[in-house]
């Protein structure tokens, strides 16, 4: 079975899908085709229901929870850390400062509107960010993926993404960042067997971390290398990205329950609600 999955090019997504890509997971009789996309295209193409498999942002599910569910794996949340807001050294922002963001969608963009409600966001592709706010395009801007690691000098961070998840979201939950979605059109049975393909890729990828990191540097699949890669993958793509634990889900909920009282959505929603009934597979004896 043919089955195209949808990632975002930057180096976590790429590390926790690459051990699939290169065949170090056992596939039974699927056959994956892959396609990189910024993250916001990713969430603008689900909303559309276009790939059977794709990377979302958390922040923005809901929108799509009755076309697909949320798969346990290949998680990204952030501990103490997170995309940043950032601004030329010295400059005071007024409180309808024009921001640059990654996409309408995205979860960073959810959690900035609802702090920034007077902020005037525009949208444009991540890679693009750090120099509209040093050429002052914008008068901020919020970095996310790897940009957050190393950034021009002339720029300071105004606010943390996590410290604004912490004032919502009270302390000791990790900061929900993006995931992976199935389309509920695949019967159940296939969408279990991809599930579990995922997890299987995502534990091999982290227990052949440095044999996978060495492969995807030669092969320019990554933007950055060496220890700034490892680095990031160790906040990223690690065993707690491996499958959705209880703290996890509970950071979910939390998420959800912000967007609905900041009428993002109509209802609020319990993240196990809307994940892949494992017990399937008990009641069918598989």
């Amino acid at each position: 079975m043919k089955i195209e999955l949808a990632h975002s090019p930057d180096a976590d997504d790429i590390f926790m899908y690459y051990a699939i890509k290169f065949g170090w997971v056992d596939m039974k009789d699927y056959e994956f085709s892959n396609v990189g996309l910024d993250i916001e295209t990713l969430n603008k193409e689900a909303l559309k229901g276009t790939y059977d498999v794709s990377a979302i942002s958390f922040g923005m599910y809901p929108l799509i929870k009755d076309e697909y569910a949320m798969l346990r794996t290949a998680v990204s949340f952030g501990e103490g850390y997170g995309p940043k807001l950032i601004k030329q050294k010295g400059k005071r922002l007024k409180r309808n400062f024009k921001v640059a963001l990654s996409g309408e969608y995205t979860t960073n963009a959810m959690l900035f509107r609802i702090y920034y409600p007077d902020a005037r966001p525009i949208y444009m592709d991540f890679l693009e960010i750090e120099e509209a706010v040093v050429s002052g395009e914008v008068d901020a801007g919020v970095l996310i993926h790897e940009s957050i690691l190393d950034f021009d000098d002339s720029l300071e961070v105004k606010k943390e993404i996590w410290d604004i998840w912490v004032e919502l979201a009270g302390e000791g939950l990790p900061l929900p960042l993006g995931g992976m979605a199935v389309r509920r059109s695949l019967p159940l049975n296939r969408a279990l067997d991809i599930e579990q393909i995922l997890i299987d890729g995502v534990k091999v990828a982290n227990d052949r971390k440095e044999e996978l990191c060495t492969r995807l540097e030669s092969d320019s699949l990554v933007r950055i290398s060496d220890k700034m890669l490892i680095k990031y993958l160790d906040m990223y793509a690690s065993d707690e990205s491996v499958e959705l634990s209880r703290i996890q889900l509970q950071a979910l909920d939390r998420l959800y329950e912000i967007g609905y009282q900041h009428n993002m959505w109509e209802m609020p929603i319990k993240t196990e609600d809307y994940l892949l009934p494992r017990e399937y597979r008990e009641l069918r004896g598989i």
